[in-house]
């Protein structure tokens, strides 16, 4: 390998604030788009797919087979945090999000385009589970790759501010797949959304993607990348290379790998976990037990989510701006023992038989614990990794932690709730669920401020 190593370089990598402004928006768009993907293939998956791929079986059994084929992105998306992560460290921030923006939207595109099952018969679901898989495999390392951006790209005083605008793209991208769907379903007769309406916001993602190409295309790399000590060449030296580096006086590469991993990483997953766990019971578990075991109108916990995302839009900049300015261990603490006290009146609330009081505590729910720590996750994860490998372990944390907690948690609640005829253990695993991220976020140092180019990680 040619070059200088960074360590004997003087001069930091400079960025304008036209370039923080064009990341900011790269970051905000990849966020929105893969949200958005994931939420018109859940929908079309719940309304169409089991008509439009698996019409030769039962309804169940067709609906079973679609929300199938939504489940293996999710077996795509460890893969891609793995295979894309590893190369966001290596090779760059950039090159990365270019690939996962073009494999989300070119995938996305193309599943407007499939032909049905009565077309092209078994190959019409086994294309859909492969552009599924394509999907997932880039979305895998998308919202880290985003994350670690903006927080590299940020200047320190404003990073927990301008990070939290990859948040941010999550509600955009929800609201949007559900608008559209919406208009879908109340503009179209059933024929119609069968026989080509559903199409639509498949193929109009394309426009979005050409966009966010373009944008990504003219992005400049990350300052923190090009200022570690251990790229040269815009490529990371391997181990070899740097202990001949050390052996020529390059000590402090050296110094910066000595860390033992791992410590970093569990309390990032602990962060993860908590987060993750209270959007799957708010946002998912608690959508369908209000509709079928509270009998009240399926409109009614849908309208909550809507309005709680609409005002999340004040929550995530606002809890942002707030750890800049007391640091993210105090935030962290204080959602998470206000998330955790109000676990048993939300629940209170919205078992009251009230309809006004069921949505103001689902939409307080969701800003205290969810959105409210996702602002915070944004930052305090990419802060508590090294520069070496904080792609990696960031998007491995976040995935690994979203599978487990958002897979088994509405499953686990599901069968409490039926064994007990009670609502007490939803309130009880929202509890234990902010528990956790509050140990985790004892455990970890104050990240605020942190300079972001070392290589070791913060613990």
């Amino acid at each position: 390998m040619t070059g200088t190593p960074n360590a004997m370089r003087t001069e930091p990598a400079s960025r304008t604030t036209r370039d923080l402004t064009r990341a900011a928006m790269s970051g905000w768009l990849g966020t929105a788009m893969e949200f958005m993907d994931f939420q018109l293939y859940s929908l079309a998956a719940a309304i169409v797919f089991n008509k439009i791929f698996f019409p030769d079986v039962s309804p169940a059994i067709g609906l079973i087979a679609a929300m199938a084929t939504y489940g293996v992105g999710y077996v795509a998306r460890l893969a891609g945090a793995v295979y894309f992560g590893r190369m966001g460290d290596r090779i760059g921030r950039k090159k990365v999000l270019f690939i996962t923006i073009a494999l989300m939207g070119a995938s996305t595109t193309l599943i407007g385009a499939l032909p049905s099952y009565q077309t092209i018969g078994i190959a019409a679901p086994i294309l859909l589970v492969v552009l599924r898989l394509v999907q997932g495999f880039g979305a895998g390392a998308e919202i880290a790759g985003a994350t670690v951006m903006l927080a590299e790209y940020a200047p320190v005083k404003r990073r927990g501010l301008i990070s939290s605008l990859v948040s941010l793209g999550t509600n955009s991208g929800t609201l949007a797949a559900s608008a559209l769907w919406a208009f879908l379903i109340g503009a179209l007769s059933e024929e119609q959304l069968i026989s080509w309406g559903w199409r639509l916001p498949f193929l109009l993602s394309f426009v979005l993607m050409v966009f966010a190409v373009w944008l990504r295309r003219n992005l400049k790399e990350s300052p923190v990348f090009e200022e570690r000590l251990d790229v040269v060449d815009g490529v990371a030296l391997s181990r070899a290379e740097i202990d001949a580096a050390a052996a020529s006086g390059g000590t402090l590469l050296r110094e910066g790998l000595k860390q033992r991993k791992g410590r970093a990483f569990f309390i990032a997953l602990g962060l993860r976990f908590g987060q993750a766990g209270n959007s799957g019971l708010v946002q998912t578990f608690l959508v369908g037990y209000i509709a079928t075991t509270l009998l009240v109108n399926r409109t009614v916990p849908t309208t909550a989510i809507v309005y709680g995302s609409l005002l999340g839009f004040v929550t995530v900049p606002l809890v942002g701006w707030i750890g800049d300015r007391f640091g993210r261990r105090p935030v962290y603490l204080t959602l998470t023992l206000l998330t955790a006290a109000f676990a048993f009146p939300m629940m209170m609330l919205i078992t009251g038989g009230s309809t006004v009081a069921l949505v103001i505590a689902m939409v307080l729910g969701l800003n205290l614990g969810v959105l409210g720590l996702f602002s915070l996750e944004s930052v305090t994860m990419a802060e508590l990794f090294g520069a070496r490998t904080r792609f990696t372990q960031l998007a491995l944390s976040k995935e690994i932690g979203g599978i487990l907690a958002t897979a088994i948690g509405p499953v686990v609640a599901a069968t409490l709730t039926a064994v007990t005829g009670h609502w007490w253990p939803i309130a009880a695993m929202l509890v234990v669920y902010s528990l956790i991220t509050l140990v985790a976020a004892f455990l970890a140092p104050e990240t605020k401020g942190r300079d972001l180019v070392r290589l070791e990680d913060a613990v």
